[in-house]
């Protein structure tokens, strides 16, 4: 029999086995084998380049002192899953999952090597398992030869990761290693004071600290995450990432009360905030780069009872561009927003809680406009959060006096067609925005409130005009964003009885059906990945601009905007729980009690 198998330093062995006279088998091994004679060539076999972008890969890789696959990944645009996934099985490895593999971590492997040896050939001790030593790496033809004679009796195996994940394996190892903290003086009195005073921590635990934070970003970024939340409890610490809208525990951060404050000031130094005040909230800024991701950071810390808590928003600066096809919008509802676009003047509004994809819906209409060169399209923004070709983009700056309804105030005097105000936050820059519509542009912004009726109520307490507003009203979208169902492990399952009783007060039609997911490699085992827009639409007419300029109650202009063909969340909601997009379980999350069931009519009828 020859066969080939896995030898050491997860390399393969051409193995004959023989029967001699006794009937013993004899085990022979006959030498290494590689079936990769060109690695680079594999890029090209997995479709992924051409013989040309090979070339220019090679070139930039060169000049930048990178790897050949950073450089592919960059010129194809691909997701570093998806690349590290088609390499793991060319080469016959495993790709490795981050959360279960720092579980199993055991630093005393790495600690065991020399870190720049480690470093250089981007090679990372894991853990022992079943008497083998599991290696992480992002390079699928890393050598483990070397390797293999730090630990010559052990089996040593390759385990395939993206970058990415590499730096956050690494971060969460090397902050386990030992780092060098000064013996605390015995002695009471002024030194013990002077500590006290510039935060309880030295500079050589700083040094420790900023790995930390770099860490913690790695973290929010791989992940997903649109938030950090750095808390402080009675000598505790608390780290929490909002992924898909849900705040998730870090559990492999362990910090005491002294290493809390000195993050806290770590943070506070990147955000160019003062470090010695603790009584007040502050509010800063920073920016991140983690390879071709660029991200602004929007950091807030809090004084709280047991201490300062740090909120830190990623807002994503060269994300991909959703098209208004992949918004979730219904086609009805996303051919009238096109229409909406080619209107002469008028006022549309998207409104919604932070972070319910406002923005993404208003990028999602300049896409379209961008295309089409007989308009002039201006933005002002706070902060850009997406770069498109033939927009006139400006970004807002207030410490110089330069805020939206001085851009708006400029603005008319650029000859634009369509302008967009990254939000209306006050009465002049509500003002402006009526004016520039009034004039013959149409103006695109966003505002702070629960659904597109109370958007007018919003308006009225901002001082707009309720004749001014009502002219000028093309349209308002209202939308909250729902996690969506993972496609690749969704199925059919029985929906919750204590949510169809809320949507359905008269009972469940037949036909209704709900998924959900079942948990996958792809969604981390958790059945959901990604948010979708769930958007209530109302559109303008003769007499909702009648009962606007009235200013009649709220309540009943809901009523008439039902009349009128109001698009309500709910109905978005149980479109895509049919459609599989959404679980059942989400309606809860994205509606008040009171819209679960079907709104009648007689709801917003006006009492004596």
């Amino acid at each position: 029999l020859v066969c080939i198998e896995r030898a050491e330093a997860s390399m393969l062995t051409l193995v004959k086995y023989t029967n001699d006279a006794h009937h013993n088998v004899i085990r022979s091994e006959h030498g290494y084998i590689d079936f990769v004679q060109d690695r680079d060539q594999i890029l090209i076999e997995l479709g992924l380049v051409t013989d040309d972008l090979l070339a220019q890969a090679r070139q930039l890789a060169q000049s930048n002192n990178t790897t050949i696959i950073d450089e592919v990944r960059k010129l194809n645009n691909l997701s570093d899953l998806e690349l590290y996934r088609s390499l793991a099985r060319q080469y016959g490895l495993q790709l490795g999952e981050v959360e279960k593999l720092l579980r199993k971590v055991d630093p005393a492997f790495f600690g065991a090597c020399s870190k720049a040896f480690l470093d250089h050939q981007h090679l990372m001790p894991l853990y022992q398992e079943n008497g083998v030593l599991v290696v992480a790496t992002d390079n699928p033809a890393a050598s483990m030869v070397e390797l293999q004679k730090v630990f010559p009796k052990t089996k040593v195996e390759k385990l395939l990761v993206t970058p990415t994940d590499f730096r956050r394996l690494w971060s969460a190892i090397d902050l386990c290693q030992p780092h060098y903290q000064p013996e605390p003086s015995s002695e009471e009195g002024e030194t013990e004071e002077a500590e006290d005073l510039l935060g309880g921590f030295k500079p050589e635990v700083e040094a420790h600290l900023v790995s930390v934070f770099e860490a913690l970003l790695l973290d929010a970024v791989a992940e997903r995450a649109s938030d950090i939340h750095i808390e402080q409890y009675r000598g505790i610490g608390r780290v929490r990432l909002r992924v898909d809208g849900e705040l998730r525990d870090l559990n492999h951060y362990v910090l005491d009360a002294d290493e809390l404050k000195g993050l806290v000031n770590v943070i506070k130094i990147r955000a160019e905030l003062n470090i010695a005040e603790r009584r007040l909230p502050q509010g800063g800024r920073s920016v991140l780069r983690v390879g071709s991701l660029a991200f602004d950071l929007r950091i807030h810390v809090q004084p709280s009872l047991h201490g300062e808590h740090v909120i830190i928003r990623l807002l994503p600066q060269n994300s991909e561009l959703i098209s208004i096809a992949k918004l979730g919008m219904s086609s009805a509802i996303a051919e009238s927003y096109q229409r909406l676009l080619r209107d002469p003047a008028g006022l549309v509004l998207v409104v919604g809680p932070t972070g319910s994809g406002k923005s993404t819906t208003l990028y999602a209409g300049l896409q379209l406009l961008a295309e089409d060169t007989t308009r002039k399209v201006i933005t002002v923004e706070d902060p850009i959060e997406y770069s498109i070709d033939n927009i006139q983009q400006t970004r807002v700056r207030p410490e110089i006096g330069f805020n939206f309804a001085d851009a708006m105030r400029s603005f008319v005097r650029q000859d634009p067609d369509v302008i967009l105000v990254g939000e209306i936050r006050d009465y002049e820059t509500a003002l402006e925005a009526i004016r520039a519509s009034q004039t013959g542009h149409v103006v695109l912004s966003t505002l702070h409130c629960n659904d597109a009726v109370d958007a007018m109520q919003r308006l009225y307490d901002l001082g707009v005009h309720a004749n001014s507003l009502a002219s000028e009203l093309l349209a308002v979208i209202a939308q909250r964003l729902a996690r969506r169902i993972c496609p690749h492990c969704r199925v059919e399952a029985e929906p919750e009885p204590e949510i169809l009783k809320e949507v359905f007060p008269d009972g469940t039609p037949d036909s209704f059906v709900a998924y959900i997911g079942k948990g996958c490699d792809r969604c981390g085992g958790r059945g959901v990945h990604g948010r979708v827009a769930v958007v209530e639409y109302m559109r303008a007419n003769a007499d909702l601009r009648n009962a606007i300029a009235r200013q009649i109650p709220v309540g009943e202009l809901r009523k008439l905007a039902l009349d009128c063909g109001l698009v309500t969340m709910r109905d978005s909601a149980l479109d895509h729980v049919i459609q599989g997009n959404i679980p059942l379980s989400e309606l809860p999350r994205i509606l008040p009690a009171e819209r679960m069931a079907p709104e009648a009519r007689w709801q917003w009828e006006a009492t004596e």
